[in-house]
Formats: C-alpha cells, structure tokens, sequence
C-alpha cells in the first residue's frame, strides 16, 4: 500500500457509500441502516490511511472534519461533550496572537527603521480594504434581491434566544482602536488595539540610538521565531480541535439543518462564490499572483477558519504561510491582522444581505435607496465588527434597530448562524491573505520565485 493507492481506495469507497445512500434516500431496495453506518466508518478508515501515507497536516484536518460530521451526525449526544476539545484548540492559538503580532511588527518597522513605509502600507491597506469591502456589500444586496430569500416566511412560535448584545455607536468604534492598557488588550483580543500598540512601539524604538535599540530588537526576532515555531506545535493538535468542532456543530444542529431556511444559505452561499470568482480571483490575476501556489498557501488556514468559525485561529498560520509565499513579515504582520478589522469581506457580504432578508422576512419594503443607505451604515459599522463579541450579530441587530426592522427574523437565523459563519470566515481569511499579497506587489516587494517554490510539505507542521 502507498500513498496513490490508499487515495483511489478512499476514492472507490466513497463512491459505493455515496451510491448505497442514495439507494437508500430514494428507497430503490432496501439497505439496513447498519449497512449504512458501517460503509461510513469504513470509508473513514481508508481517510485515515491514506492521511498515513500523505503525512500532511491540511490531509488529517480533511479527515478530521469528515470524522467530525461522522461523529455528530450519529451520535449527537456525545458530539456536545467534545465541545471542550474545540475550546482547547482556540484557545491555544489566541494565546499565540499577541505576542506573534507584536513581535513580527516591531521588527518589521523598527528594524528596517523605514517609518515612511508604514505611512505607506497604512493608506495603501485602508484604499484597498474599502473598494474590496464596498464590493462585496453590493453582492450582498444583489444576491438577496434576487433570490427574494426571506420572502413568505411566517414567525415561527419557537425562537433560538438571542444573546445579550451592546452594539457600540461610531464614536466608540473609533476610541476602541485605541488601548488604555496592553495587556487588557492582549486579555480581550482586540487585535487592533494590539497593531496599534505594536506599530507606536516600534516606531519608538526606531528613533533610538543603535546600541539601545539593538538588544530589544534581537529579543522581538527571538520572540517571533519562538512563536512562529509554538504555531507549529500546536497544529498538531489541529486535527483534534477541528474535529471536535464539527462533531459539535453536525450535533448541534443536526446534519438536516439545511432544510431550515435553505434558500438563505444557498444564498449566501452562491454570493460568496461569485465575490471568490468574480472578485477576488481577478485581482489575483492582475497582480500575477500563482494561483495554484497560493491555494497551496492558504489551503490549511481556511480549513482551520472553515471547522472552528474563528479567524484568530487562522491568524498565525495565515502568517507564517504568506512569509514563506514571498510577502514580506513586515507587510504580513501590518496587513493581516489590521485587515481582521477592516478587511472581513464574508461579513460585510453577509451583513448585507442579512439586513434585506430581515426585510423581507417582515413582509417591510426597502427601496433601493433604502437599501444603499443601509449599505452605507453598513461600510461605517462594520469597520469595528471584530472589535464586538458575536460581531455580525451586534451589527445586524443595530442595523435593525436603526431601520425599524422587526428582531425575530434575526432570532431565526441566528439557529443556523453557526453553518453561515463558516463559509463567511472562510472568505475573510482568503480576502486578507490576498490583500497581503497586492500590498506586497503594490510596493514592489512581492517575491515571485519564493512564492513559485512554495512547498506545501515545507510549510506544514508535520514532517517526513
């Protein structure tokens, strides 16, 4: 048994359990549901094998998430107790951000010690951020006009309670960019809050004289090697934490959840898919980015985002993978975590069309004027989204309020808000992954031969 073969198992297996369910499904003869589960468990046990072979991270986190809704979908019960699994992971991999963040920006400006070029990457970022952002709320609206998705529902008498939320208004947004104390900053994880810090910091340290900034410097370059390495060791714990996440989320929610609001999530869906490819695809072009290379790239961060919902639990290896693609660290450590504030191009969609389908789910109409002033609101608000605990929800709520749109639509959703933000996390993390890249380009410091020799092996955690 080698590596091609264990893959055209896994493949064969997969077809005889995909034709055996359908048989089952359209009650063609009848299969016994321990035929059906046992045809599942064996085509998990060839996943694993030819995971054995491949001996690469993103294949055991594919596996994982495959076990995961396995695991959910036939025993729900027990899928809820691997919840802590999940938290462990997230947890882990927040306790990386901080220090991964202040360590890579300090020594990408202050050891260049070229503070025009934060000015730079500044302005550069934010123009981008916003014609990307802009685009991707107008999808929104269109798709959900389209596909007229909350039109005919009736208030159900069973509502999934809404959290406790406190949007903040514009001026607090703006104060929130700002820390009173780092370390509450790190114990919150306000990623911006921590960029900006970090850039204050840095550029501090570059107007010092040589022989008192040199020993903070190799300290930072220590630390950031340190914490680029902790990334690798905690990705072993990836396929456990993903797995977990999905067993909890398929239990959850239940494997059928689809059938609930389906016509908004195909939406959405569908939206998302036409920003990837209408969008963000041809900008990769026109900055001749390697696009199979930077699949290759972004391949396991997006997983990880995808199972756990989370993008800080992307952030680092989102990180480490753009350095080795060729954009510089300095650009990396400015560009991805300020875009987690001002660059979430899933959300911002999401947010959109969210809002008309709360509309429409009230049987309210909006006129397009209507609809672009909301659109408007929405560019404003949604800057400070990762600012908030449960962000798009806060947002969504507020804007509802502020139009006079009724909750209950949003309590309706929010029951499936879980298998929405996957997608829509997904995106962000690709939509700042390739804004590292066009920064890089735009400033002439994009390396096309590192990024052509990317390795996948090379930039996985798990080696031969």
């Amino acid at each position: 048994m080698n590596r091609r073969r264990s893959g055209q198992l896994a493949l064969l297996l997969f077809t005889i359990v995909s034709i055996l369910h359908v048989i089952y499904w359209y009650n063609i003869a009848a299969v016994p549901e321990t035929a059906l589960s046992v045809s599942r468990w064996v085509f998990i046990a060839a996943l694993c094998v030819y995971a054995w072979y491949k001996k690469s991270l993103t294949a055991w986190i594919m596996v994982s998430m495959v076990l995961g809704v396995l695991i959910g979908y036939e025993y729900p019960a027990f899928s809820q107790d691997l919840k802590f699994l999940r938290q462990i992971f997230l947890n882990l991999v927040k306790a990386i951000v901080a220090p991964l963040l202040f360590s890579t920006l300090v020594v990408g400006i202050a050891g260049h010690s070229n503070l025009k070029q934060v000015g730079r990457l500044g302005w550069k970022s934010l123009l981008y951020f916003e014609i990307v952002t802009t685009i991707a709320l107008i999808i929104g609206l269109v798709a959900i006009n389209i596909s007229q998705a909350g039109t005919g529902i009736i208030q159900p008498e069973v509502l999934e309670k809404l959290p406790e939320t406190k949007p903040l208004s514009w001026d607090e947004h703006i104060v929130d960019i700002f820390p009173s104390n780092f370390i509450k900053a790190i114990y919150d994880g306000k990623v911006l809050q921590i960029v900006v810090f970090s850039v204050l910091f840095a550029i501090g340290l570059a107007m010092l004289k040589e022989e008192k900034k040199r020993p903070m410097l190799r300290a930072c370059e220590s630390l950031s090697e340190a914490m680029f390495k902790f990334t690798n060791i905690i990705m072993y714990f990836a396929p456990i934490g993903i797995g977990a996440a999905m067993a909890f989320t398929v239990g959850h929610l239940g494997i059928d959840i689809l059938k609930n609001l389906f016509q908004l999530v195909l939406t959405l869906y569908a939206a998302l898919i036409v920003f990837l490819f209408g969008v963000l695809l041809p900008v990769a072009l026109m900055i001749k980015l390697p696009i199979k290379k930077f699949v290759q790239a972004i391949r396991e961060p997006v997983s990880i985002a995808f199972a756990t919902t989370s993008s800080d639990s992307a952030l680092p290896k989102a990180m480490e993978n753009m350095e080795k693609f060729g954009v510089p660290r300095k650009i990396v450590s400015f560009v991805i975590p300020t875009g987690y504030t001002f660059n979430l191009d899933g959300t911002t969609l999401y947010l959109s069309l969210a809002s008309v389908f709360v509309a429409q789910a009230a049987n309210m109409h909006m006129s397009i004027g209507t609809q672009i002033t909301m659109c408007l609101v929405l560019m404003l608000t949604s800057k400070g989204v990762a600012a908030v605990p449960r962000a798009s929800l806060v947002i969504l709520i507020a804007t509802a309020d502020q139009f006079q749109l009724p909750l209950w639509p949003i309590a309706a959703i929010f029951g499936i808000d879980e298998l929405m933000d996957m997608a829509r996390t997904s995106v962000n993390v690709i939509g700042n992954t390739l804004a590292s890249c066009v920064i890089a380009r735009w400033e002439g410091e994009f390396d096309d031969k590192k990024a052509l020799a990317f390795s996948e092996r090379e930039a996985d955690a798990i080696r031969d």
